[in-house]
């Protein structure tokens, strides 16, 4: 049982073709899109929101995102409504990438607070920083070749995220003099990682071997494509 995510938008098409995106990297959530008026035209429906967002809820809560301001007002009376408010939330956060991180974090088992908290964080700075050489003893690390057609990008990544958040291991992957957070997709993303690079897998803490041999796995295995 995972939180449900609803998408608010003006545009029908935009809701649902982020919708199919945000199902492709988190297969077991139910992702719900809430955009357009009845006849097609622009705008947000307050009945097709709450009855989305009643959808949506499989018993661990709902995650609604929006992207323009009525939106928000239609999702936030969408959830006051709700026989019980609290079971969903509004998240403060870009929609698509909003989107994106949410369902990767519903898909790990993520309670509704922290899949609107990784709603609201897809619109920070990436977590990039330059490559450090490890203390000695502090981690341990291989390098993978990736050789998968697309590289490290949208479902790669979530695949990668999702696998290293069951490991008690802190993981960062490098590419060239960068590094990103192993546990967020859009970071991860962002180092544009490409189908012959050689990425760097650093992991420290108590499961650490256990992350790196399995994270080897995925990339070996093509990530399953």
């Amino acid at each position: 049982m995972s939180v449900g995510i609803v998408l608010v938008s003006h545009s029908g098409k935009l809701a649902e073709g982020l919708a199919e995106l945000a199902a492709q990297m988190a297969p077991d959530v139910t992702i719900l899109p809430a955009g357009g008026l009845p006849g097609g035209e622009i705008g947000t429906d307050y009945d097709e929101v709450v009855a989305a967002t009643q959808r949506a809820d499989s018993g661990a809560g709902v995650v609604l995102l929006y992207d323009l301001g009525s939106a928000q007002m239609t999702a936030e009376l969408a959830v006051e409504s709700l026989a019980d408010p609290s079971a969903a939330l509004v998240a403060d956060g870009p929609l698509v990438e909003g989107a994106i991180a949410a369902a990767v974090a519903a898909q790990a088992g993520q309670d509704r607070k922290a899949v609107a908290e990784a709603a609201a964080a897809a619109g920070m700075p990436e977590d990039l920083m330059p490559a450090a050489t490890p203390a000695a003893g502090g981690s341990d690390e291989i390098e993978l070749e990736l050789r998968n057609e697309v590289g490290l990008h949208a479902r790669p990544a979530a695949v990668l995220v999702r696998t290293l958040s069951a490991f008690d291991a802190e993981v960062r992957v490098g590419l060239g003099e960068q590094e990103a957070d192993g546990h967020s997709v859009l970071a991860l993303m962002s180092l544009g990682a490409r189908q012959g690079d050689r990425i760097r897998v650093r992991a420290s803490g108590p499961q650490a071997a256990e992350a790196l041999a399995k994270a080897k796995e995925l990339v070996d295995g093509n990530f399953g494509e």
